[in-house]
């Protein structure tokens, strides 16, 4: 089971709704709340939710490491196979919902090679990649100096290539959304009523010290976790470089941004069922769980 949508659409609370009543676990979705420290602007659950519904995926590593959607992947795809209790999977994190519960493949990674491949001409790389795989200008642009340099990188650590029959086939389950893993997904988006919760969400984190914290992580953050919203913009104002005011007026905006990135990317998606927005928080549990009927009944 899934409850996706965008930032602000009350995820958690239908999640941990459901989560109380049948008894199951959460699967934090976020790309962000795997960094410990980062609390309060990353919404990540209390302490007292955690203590009512045990959530997963949370408070993994430190704000400066790197934490791949591979490396989330394969914890949760653990946690899904050894788990005696249900869980769902709640998160606005598209790309980490989808890795988890579709056939995303991630080739290796060694930041050494692709250091080196980064530096050649980009006929050159061009020309190296053709040569090895005649047919990868089909399956990938070669006017795009990443994306032959990742090609050149995975063919060098793994040997595949771009038109490798297998990779192919992962491909088109992928867009043709055939998931990996079986489940049923609802969607929560308050509409035209997002921009006045957005706004009341960092009304609130600001007075429960985002700043602070923020502030708090400065040298510490890595270029991954430097770069989550909120975060970003008020590290400049830790800096000295924009005031308060106008840190806190960049969150508001980068977070409507990323509201519509998330409404785009979630509404491609067939598999998920769109509840009808409700300003009630019992109504929306209530539409949640009448969808997933089939499932804890």
């Amino acid at each position: 089971m899934a409850v996706v949508g965008p930032t602000a659409s009350a995820k958690t609370e239908v999640a941990m709704g459901l989560a109380e009543r049948m008894g199951a676990e959460i699967i934090s979705v976020d790309s962000m709340q795997v960094y410990r420290g980062m609390n309060i602007g990353v919404a990540k659950p209390s302490k007292e939710m955690q203590a009512r519904v045990r959530h997963h995926l949370i408070d993994l590593v430190e704000p400066d490491e790197n934490f791949t959607v591979a490396e989330f992947q394969r914890r949760a795809r653990d946690l899904i196979a050894g788990s005696p209790v249900p869980l769902i999977v709640c998160g606005g994190s598209g790309l980490h919902f989808r890795a988890v519960v579709d056939p995303y493949s991630f080739p290796p990674h060694n930041p050494r090679i692709r250091s080196v491949l980064d530096r050649l001409p980009p006929a050159v790389a061009s020309a190296r990649l053709l040569e090895a795989d005649p047919e990868a200008g089909v399956h990938l642009d070669l006017h795009n100096p990443r994306r032959v340099a990742r090609a050149l990188e995975v063919l060098s650590l793994s040997g595949r290539t771009p038109s490798e029959p297998a990779e192919q086939g992962r491909r088109l389950q992928v867009q043709g959304y055939e998931p990996l893993i079986p489940f049923r997904a609802v969607g929560l988006d308050p509409a035209e009523h997002i921009g006045a919760r957005v706004a009341a969400r960092l009304a609130v984190m600001r007075r429960e010290g985002l700043l602070e914290e923020v502030a708090g992580l400065a040298g510490r953050m890595g270029a991954t976790a430097s770069q989550a919203v909120g975060y970003r913009q008020l590290l400049a104002v830790v800096r000295g470089e924009i005031t308060e005011e106008e840190g806190f007026r960049q969150t508001e905006r980068a977070t409507l941004d990323l509201v519509k990135r998330q409404r785009t990317f979630f509404r491609r998606d067939p598999r998920i069922r769109w509840l009808p927005w409700s300003q009630d928080p019992d109504e929306r549990l209530a539409m949640a769980w009448e969808a997933f009927s089939g499932v804890v009944r």
